[in-house]
């Protein structure tokens, strides 16, 4: 069993950035691959980035790749991910997932465990 707590949720204007942290609890916990999906009112839960459980792979939406930045800390038990060049188009609540499989896998249906969600609101 893996818990997942996000944080670091909150308003920002256009342009800013935003750090996210998930912080996983479990005694295997470092050995998942980890994600964070994104879901807007009325939109489908969306992928937008990955980690391999060794850290040396990663995976970006195309919609963020060049502007969030996905990392783990081992020691802490917690993955990041840094948010620049925010838009309106990035407001939603940001969710993190564990893979078990460890991959960083970009399909929701390859998560086994979720988060409760963190909220991001990017003003104009």
């Amino acid at each position: 069993q893996v818990q997942l707590v996000e944080s670091g949720g909150g308003l920002v204007q256009a342009g800013g950035s935003l750090r996210l942290s998930c912080a996983a609890s479990g005694r295997t916990a470092s050995r998942y691959g980890m994600g964070w999906f994104r879901q807007a009112p009325g939109e489908e839960r969306e992928f937008v980035a990955a980690i391999s459980w060794t850290g040396r792979s990663t995976y970006y939406a195309d919609s963020v790749k060049g502007r969030f930045t996905i990392s783990r800390d081992y020691a802490l038990n917690t993955v990041y991910l840094q948010m620049n060049s925010l838009t309106p188009e990035d407001t939603a609540v940001y969710y993190c997932a564990a893979d078990l499989w460890g991959s960083g896998a970009t399909m929701k249906s390859d998560y086994d465990y979720w988060g409760q969600g963190t909220q991001v609101t990017v003003s104009s």
